[in-house]
Parts: C-alpha cells; structure tokens; sequence
C-alpha cells in the first residue's frame, strides 16, 4: 500500500504565496515522476507542474514564472512553491506519483486534494 499526504493549502489574498507539500509512504521500491494537477469548479483536472526523478520540470504555461516544482528523493517529498497568486489558481490541487512499488510493479497514485483559495 502507498499513501500520499498533501499540505499546504489554504486561503490567499491575491498576490500571496503558498507552498504545498505531498509525502509518499508506503511499500515503494522507486518514484519516477511526481506532479500537482488541479480541478477548478466546473473545470477538467489539468496538469499544473511535473517533475523527473532526473529533476526535468514540466509546467502549465498559466503557472511558468510564479510556481516552482521540486522534490526531495530522500523523503519522497514533492513541492508546489506557488507565488503572485492570483484568483484564477483558485483550484483543488492533487498530487500525482509515478512510482514502482515494491513488487515491482509500475503504480500511479493520487492524492485526496488540497484546496487553495485566491481571494481578488
């Protein structure tokens, strides 16, 4: 069994910043990947940043220049530092892990969601 535990969420007035954290648990032999989505109200869940376990960063091009992905291997930690926030972030963010567990088995898990809520 995995679990991924999400933080960091919260109420921002706009212009502010949050950091979210995700820590992964479990039975993991390995992690690739690690990323945030987001849901916004009436809204798809759509991919905000990802990151390699190489360090490669991928991001939404709503997010590039005010939120940083980075992970920390040796906790099995993913972060969203998010910066200049602004109304329209205001989303559930999920985190997403690409990993092999330790049967060895290539597992993709979600987590339950934080909310951040970008007050104008």
């Amino acid at each position: 069994q995995v679990q991924l535990v999400e933080s960091g969420g919260g109420l921002v007035q706009a212009g502010g910043s949050l950091r979210l954290s995700c820590v992964a648990s479990g039975s993991i032999f390995s992690i690739n990947s690690m990323g945030w989505y987001r849901q916004a109200p009436g809204k798809q869940r759509e991919l905000v940043a990802a990151i390699t376990s190489g360090g490669s960063t991928n991001y939404a091009d709503s997010v590039k220049g005010r939120f940083t992905i980075s992970r920390d291997n040796a906790k099995n930690t993913v972060y969203l530092q998010m910066n200049s926030l602004k109304p329209e972030d205001t989303a559930v963010y999920y985190c997403n892990v690409d990993l092999v567990n330790s049967d060895y088995r290539a597992m993709d898990y979600w987590g339950k969601g934080t909310l951040v809520t970008v007050s104008s």
